[in-house]
């Protein structure tokens, strides 16, 4: 049995050795222990980066452009795919390449993993143990994702929480409103019994006297009283307040402005012709300063006046009453005639009078020779 079995190795090492040929090159051989002979297997020994150049892609690509590129390339050169330029060799190099780039980029995204991994558990030792707490308002405990949850129910208890106090509270302010109107009204209702009792009692005071005959002495009796209007649409009341005030002197504001503002543009224009009058003519340069002096203080005068009318077209209660601002150039050329009128008057009234002279002097003339002639 040692024999055979001896034998039996060899016929199959020698039969391996035979076919090795037959086995691509691109296949690496490994080695399986068989009796006392290694037995060669082989599997795939392509380069990463030759891999990444058949499929027409770059290192550090990602997974969907791996299998985009497999796709499009199986396409290509499939023997089933009826294209031109199908070819069974290449394809096979295609799919041993797809193989080796899915375990390179499967490699990378395993390590990226675990160097994050590393990375989060080193911030996790580094940062302080109450770094958590920072966030989510410092409510809820555990993972970040619980903590999540946590704050999330916390924020809707809060807003129902929120509601609820803003419900009550305006319940609380339409009650107080509710027992503010109750008040008024008793108190309005209180107000109306003690008035109605008043001209009750009022009347019946009267009826009284009427019965005993107190008012049959009196010199209106059954005369009709005098004291409102004839116009029916204006309030009795309101006629006799202001019948009241007007008997005592009182004035509105407006009417005593209006005769105020009327006084000062009256006492303003005579102030300016007495002014011009006493420079007379003619007029010296030094005469012509004053006059401009007396100008100026005239035209700030005016301007003053002016706001004064302001000030009354705002109180004024007619539209029709309101008063415009006076013009101070007017004023002077106005001032200026004023007095060449009145020099006029002055040169007529003087002539007047020289003739009533010179015929005295013609009488007393003839009265003085008659005198002399009886002499």
């Amino acid at each position: 049995r040692k024999c055979s079995y001896t034998m039996l190795s060899n016929t199959i090492g020698h039969h391996l050795m035979v076919h090795q040929a037959m086995i691509p090159r691109s296949l690496k051989p490994f080695s399986y222990i068989c009796g006392n002979r290694m037995l060669s297997g082989y599997k795939p020994k392509r380069n990463v980066r030759e891999s990444y150049k058949i499929l027409e892609l770059e290192e550090g690509c990602s997974l969907d452009d791996v299998r985009n590129s497999y796709r499009s390339l199986a396409k290509k050169y499939h023997p089933d795919s009826g294209s031109i330029t199908a070819d069974s060799a290449a394809f096979v190099k295609v799919e041993e390449a797809y193989r080796v780039v899915l375990n390179d980029v499967a490699s990378r995204k395993k390590s990226n993993e675990n160097k994050e991994e590393e990375e989060e558990d080193q911030l996790k030792s580094n940062a302080p143990q109450h770094r958590h707490y920072l966030s989510f308002e410092g409510v809820g405990y555990g993972t970040p994702s619980q903590r999540e949850k946590q704050y999330m129910q916390f924020r809707v208890d809060r807003a129902t929480e929120q509601v609820l106090a803003y419900r009550t509270r305006k319940l609380e302010s339409q009650d107080v409103a509710a027992d503010l109107m109750r008040a008024k009204d008793v108190k309005q209702s209180k107000k109306v019994k003690i008035t109605q009792a008043v001209e009750r009692l009022v009347e019946d005071l009267i009826q009284e006297s009427m019965a005993k005959g107190d008012f049959d002495n009196l010199s209106g009796k059954g005369k009709p009283l005098q004291k409102f209007s004839n116009c029916p649409h204006i309030d009795p009341l309101t006629h006799n307040l202001n019948r009241i005030l007007i008997d005592n002197g009182y004035q509105p504001e407006w009417i005593l402005m209006q005769k105020e503002i009327r006084e000062t543009i009256e006492r303003l224009r005579k102030s300016i012709v007495v002014s011009r009058s006493k420079l007379g003519e003619p007029m010296t340069p030094y005469r012509q300063q004053q006059w401009n002096r007396i100008c100026e203080q005239f035209v700030e005068d005016i301007r003053r006046l002016n706001k004064r009318i302001d000030s009354f077209n705002l109180v004024v209660p007619i539209l029709s009453r309101q008063m415009v601002h006076f013009s101070a150039d007017k004023e002077i050329i106005r001032a200026q005639k004023t007095y060449e009128a009145l020099m006029e008057n002055t040169e007529a009234s003087g002539s007047d009078t020289k003739e009533n002279e010179g015929g005295d002097v013609k009488q007393l003339g003839w009265k003085s020779s008659l005198l002399k002639w009886l002499n």
